[in-house]
């Protein structure tokens, strides 16, 4: 029996060492791109800029963040605001701005009883309506850091450049499901501009996103996967984005910031929403997703499975510290990248629960069907 318990451990072990080299390879030679990138000092432009929001039932968001959209430092834009079907005071609120600013365009959708239409069909009557090639996407929620948001996310727009992917992080408050929701936030970033600064771009969040009307059209928007949804961010960028027509703006002036959920149910509800579309991704996009959080789930368990089966502690600790240890100047430089900087002292509670949460996110999804946008 000790001799079977023997093997059985040492076949564990071997395995973990594996998990624990495949993370060593996401960090050092995928995440290391967005860790040490460099500024790219590009100057395209100035382009005239359509910027688009979609609003449903938002209107304290919008008297909160719509002015700072509104009062960009640039000079030629305009602002569609899509009024999805409100029932509060979003159309009072914004035909009150219209005399304010001349940029701002409205375009009202009325309740159907026969036909319910989710935020990929608000979305393409806003980009209908935009008057200019270049289009600029983000949420009612959402305020951007700085007066040089549009300047700075235009700016790459070249003759290739179709597609521009910016950082969308959630405002900073106190309590640890906030450091949570911040921590994913960061580290699907990690991931997303990691592959993009690596010439394979797989997706884009819609809280800050570019790109060309001319493709919306030429791809036809978002046909392939209207019957879903989600996904007029990242299953459109899946699609459309390649090595050649897609680049990353990363200038802390360009974020735009968010509202996090105040409870872990919304949050759970709004990840549950985010994580539907992963399946419809490219089959190389899925793998490299699938090993990444495969791998690090797998480690845990084997760990926690080699301590009860009473395996060498110290070995084990000393596994765990070379993995955070060899790990944490990637996190580091990436926090500070994207002025994440405080989560770095809870990285290791943080992950840990992020990776015990993520199976229950897919089962989840399994089992419960979303039916609205919002």
């Amino acid at each position: 029996m000790t001799h079977l318990t023997n093997d059985l451990t040492g076949v564990l072990f071997i395995l973990l060492v594996v998990t624990a080299v495949i993370q060593l390879v996401y960090y050092w030679i995928f995440f290391r791109r967005l860790a040490f990138y460099k500024y790219d000092q590009v100057t395209g432009g100035p382009h005239p800029v359509s910027v688009i929001i979609c609003a449903k039932n938002e209107v304290i968001r919008l008297r909160k963040y719509l002015p700072a959209v509104l009062e960009q430092a640039y000079p030629d834009f305009e602002v569609i605001v899509v009024n999805d079907c409100s029932w509060d005071e979003t159309d009072e609120y914004l035909e009150s701005l219209t005399s304010q600013y001349s940029g701002l365009k409205i375009v009202t959708l009325k309740e159907q009883e026969k036909y319910r239409h989710g935020k990929k069909f608000a979305l393409t009557l806003g980009i209908k309506a935009a008057k200019n090639e270049y289009l600029l996407f983000t949420d009612a929620d959402c305020i951007p850091a700085s007066k040089n948001w549009l300047s700075l996310m235009q700016r790459h727009f070249a003759r290739n450049t179709e597609i521009i992917l910016g950082y969308g992080p959630y405002q900073k408050e106190s309590g640890f499901l906030n450091k949570l929701i911040r921590y994913d936030t960061f580290y699907i970033a990690m991931q997303y501009l990691s592959a993009a600064l690596g010439k394979n771009p797989y997706m884009g969040v819609g809280r800050n996103l570019a790109y060309k009307k001319d493709l919306f059209f030429r791809t036809k928007g978002f046909a392939k996967h209207n019957h879903i949804l989600s996904g007029d961010d990242d299953l459109f960028i899946n699609e459309n984005a390649t090595s050649q027509n897609t680049s990353v703006e990363l200038d802390p002036e360009s974020f735009t910031f968010s509202e996090a959920k105040k409870t872990f149910g919304d949050w759970f509800s709004q990840k549950k929403r985010h994580m539907s579309t992963a399946g419809h991704y490219k089959g190389s996009h899925k793998f490299f997703l699938f090993m990444n959080s495969c791998s690090s789930l797998l480690f845990y368990m084997l760990l926690i499975a080699l301590l009860i089966l009473r395996f060498e502690w110290k070995l084990l600790l000393s596994l765990y510290a070379g993995m955070l240890l060899l790990r944490l100047p990637i996190v580091y430089s990436c926090s500070k990248r994207l002025k994440e900087n405080d989560l770095l002292w809870s990285f290791p509670l943080l992950e840990i629960v992020h990776i015990v949460l993520q199976p229950l996110f897919y089962i989840a999804n399994v089992f419960t069907k979303q039916k609205t946008w919002k």
